[in-house]
């Protein structure tokens, strides 16, 4: 069941954090809700402006929609990740999203305020929540790329001013982790002190935490082994999952971790079947793979076993 990402974030806050997962394809489909079932867990899914142009919009739509009528039990929202102005827009009008994404922080404050409140006037005339984004994450995501030496930390007192501004309904704040598989080097990680000056000014409001995989180092190993070449790549530790949601942190975003587990099939099932063609050999393992990882994520978000009282909670809605 489709629900409205508020609600959702009303039944989590301050006690567990939603896994938000991307997807672009059939199989991420079908291991992301395999794994929320097993693991009884409420979910939001992450559709990016590349997965929607990797072949077209109304392909991950209608996959999504026949997942809803397989798994009727489950229980999730459907979100625009990283969207520029116009996606926004054409995600508002399809009336299919749950909420959108604006991110427009790599603009001045001043623009990144100005745009992030016409998104949210357009939004909330539709009944659809907005997530912004202020401070800048270092690292890569799709055709996002900041480099390191221009990431830097959300300001508490200036995420007050700009939620009151803007009228944005969850807020994305910069904490120290980064996009992609190369995050953190040495003993860098999550800035917690960071997270809890932005709770004090913004009590009760739902922050979200990008860039946030945990870059599982026997992924990396086992791709490495079967061909790949990843060097030097370490992720946010996992166990700081749980810290996050009791700070306020109620959506957690994890991308690069699933397309890790991705490359690890595939590698290893191509280099142990060197004669095979048929993709649904890799296509079957992935999708189990990928179903216990998502329920592993869910333990640590303290998201797994929350999908009856948060249905509850959510038919009261």
């Amino acid at each position: 069941m489709i629900v409205p990402t508020r609600v959702l974030f009303e039944h989590a806050y301050g006690k567990y954090a939603l896994g938000a997962y991307n997807i672009n394809n059939l199989e991420q489909a079908m291991g992301l809700f395999r794994g929320n079932m097993e693991s009884q867990a409420p979910f939001i899914i992450q559709i990016s402006k590349g997965a929607r142009a990797y072949t077209d919009k109304r392909m991950l739509e209608a996959i999504i929609r026949t997942a809803d009528q397989i798994w009727p039990d489950a229980l999730f929202a459907v979100h625009l990740d990283h969207g520029d102005e116009q996606t926004c827009y054409e995600c508002i009008e399809s009336g299919f999203y749950s909420s959108v994404m604006i991110d427009a922080s790599h603009h001045p404050f001043e623009e990144n305020v100005a745009i992030t409140r016409r998104v949210v006037q357009a939004a909330h005339a539709r009944g659809i929540s907005v997530e912004a984004e202020l401070g800048m994450l270092g690292g890569v995501e799709e055709d996002i790329k900041v480099d390191e030496k221009n990431a830097f930390l959300t300001d508490p007192d200036e995420a007050k001013l700009f939620v009151e501004l803007t009228g944005c309904d969850s807020l994305a704040c910069a904490i120290g982790t980064s996009h992609g598989a190369y995050k953190f080097s040495g003993s860098q990680g999550i800035h917690f002190e960071r997270v809890a000056e932005i709770q004090k000014r913004l009590p009760g409001f739902p922050l979200v935490m990008h860039g946030s995989s945990s870059v599982p180092q026997e992924e990396v190993e086992r791709i490495n082994a079967a061909g790949g070449q990843l060097k030097g790549t370490k992720g946010v530790d996992p166990s700081h999952y749980l810290p996050a949601a009791k700070l306020g942190v109620c959506k957690v975003n994890i991308d690069t971790d699933g397309r890790l587990v991705w490359t690890r099939v595939h590698r290893e099932y191509f280099r142990d079947h060197p004669s095979e063609f048929d993709l649904r050999g890799p296509g079957k393992i992935f999708m189990a793979e990928y179903a216990k990882f998502i329920a592993s994520r869910n333990e640590l978000l303290g998201s797994a076993g929350q999908l009856a009282a948060a249905r509850e909670h959510a038919i009261k809605k």
